[in-house]
């Protein structure tokens, strides 16, 4: 017997779900590539983008996923033998030095382990210690998809400061943007990557790298910068095809304006609340299931350190991964995988989960999906205390 027929959620931290609007948008034929009105529209994204991200600086984008937008940034920050400091709060902190150092950079990691946030007294003790000030950029996630720790951008730019080191600083927003507040001009922030398939609601397939006008001047030179990857002809171009290198992605942006459209009418500081309160309505809940089975916990125990686009989850094995099943075969919620919290080969990789609510989501999707959850818990005998859902209903409603 299923209850998954009907209308499915997808409640993975990306690609989040698409919006019928921006569906629609895309689904048309090609259009023409050299004039007329895929131009004109095109021209509207910068100011939004630009909105969207806090800054009035540069925009390169490019054809690719978040990967993709590491590559672009280090491939502009670095010149080959050039030194990155990486602060890691999770799976995806320390990709993004792998990414680093397979491209020649010298890499040097701060590893605050899957559950802990930046410990900024060690970052400005580090930089410090580069009295030659080899170190040219610090990179970091904002929000790490994999253990949703966030990084305190304002606090981390601040102990740079502290330390009067003049490294650029760099963050990945690819789980934040749209979803947690960002101010990149207002933070100190010099070059930001993106992607489009998280917070901006549109399918996979589009990276932005955003960059101040001193990492413009200060990068100028970097070796690693191929054609494809150069941001300045993308930023500055004067012609459709060079922003892109080639035929522009003309269906996603399409979507994308429809997205950004979406996010304008809703105003980003109530996109920023509405993403809060439905983060807090998941915590609620599995405060509540807690109560009754101290191995169901939050993988970041302090809420200040919470990305409000996803929540890590520990179960304890195999309870994960068996609710995770129960629920996308008998309740039509796809739940996301407990990436990076373990080896996928390990016991320990079944115990973990995540939640998303990022991008086109509201409170019934939300709560509907932690109705879901404690349906299979309840189905499968996972101990687990009742109250989860009033839990949530009340933030909602406090919210609301």
């Amino acid at each position: 017997m299923s209850l998954a027929n009907g209308r499915p959620y997808l409640a993975i931290p990306g690609p989040s779900v698409i919006p019928d609007r921006v569906l629609r948008a895309m689904h048309r034929g090609s259009p023409n590539i050299y004039e007329g009105p895929l131009i004109d529209m095109a021209a509207s994204l910068w100011p939004d983008l630009r909105w969207v991200a806090g800054t009035t600086g540069h925009l390169a984008m490019y054809i690719g996923n978040g990967h993709a937008g590491w590559e672009a940034a280090n491939a502009n920050l670095f010149s080959r033998g050039e030194k990155a400091l990486v602060l890691a709060t999770g799976q995806f902190g320390l990709s993004w030095a792998n990414s680093a150092r397979g491209m020649g950079i010298d890499v040097e990691v701060l590893d605050f382990g899957k559950s802990a946030p930046v410990d900024m007294g060690r970052v400005e003790a580090a930089l410090r210690a580069d009295a030659g000030h080899r170190i040219k950029a610090v990179l970091t996630t904002h929000v790490d998809t994999a253990s949703t720790i966030k990084t305190d951008i304002p606090a981390l730019r601040a102990a740079m400061d502290a330390a009067g080191h003049p490294a650029l600083l760099a963050v990945d927003c690819i789980a934040s943007l749209g979803c947690d507040e960002f101010r990149m001009d207002d933070w100190g922030v010099d070059v930001m990557v993106a992607a489009c398939q998280k917070g901006l609601m549109t399918p996979p397939g589009m990276a932005f790298v955003w960059f101040s006008e001193a990492a413009r001047e200060r990068c100028g030179k970097s070796d690693l910068a191929t054609p494809y990857w150069a941001w300045g002809p993308r930023a500055g171009a004067e012609e459709f095809w060079q922003i892109w290198n080639g035929t522009a992605p003309t269906s996603h942006l399409f979507g994308l304006r429809e997205a950004l459209d979406m996010l304008r009418e809703e105003g980003l500081a109530q996109v920023w609340a509405r993403h809060r309160v439905l983060a807090g309505a998941v915590w609620a809940a599995f405060d509540a299931w807690n109560a009754g089975n101290p191995e169901i916990a939050m993988n970041v125990a302090d809420p200040a350190y919470r990305g409000c686009s996803v929540t890590a989850a520990r179960l304890g094995a195999p309870h994960a991964t068996r609710l995770r099943e129960w629920c996308e075969t008998k309740g039509g919620v796809t739940l996301g995988i407990g990436l990076g919290m373990a080896p996928s080969t390990d016991p320990a990789y079944h115990g973990f989960l995540r939640v998303a609510h990022m991008g086109h989501v509201n409170a019934h999707m939300t709560l509907g999906a932690l109705a879901v959850m404690e349906a299979g818990m309840t189905s499968l005998g996972i101990p687990h205390r009742g109250g989860a859902l009033a839990a949530a209903a009340e933030v909602v409603a406090k919210g609301a």
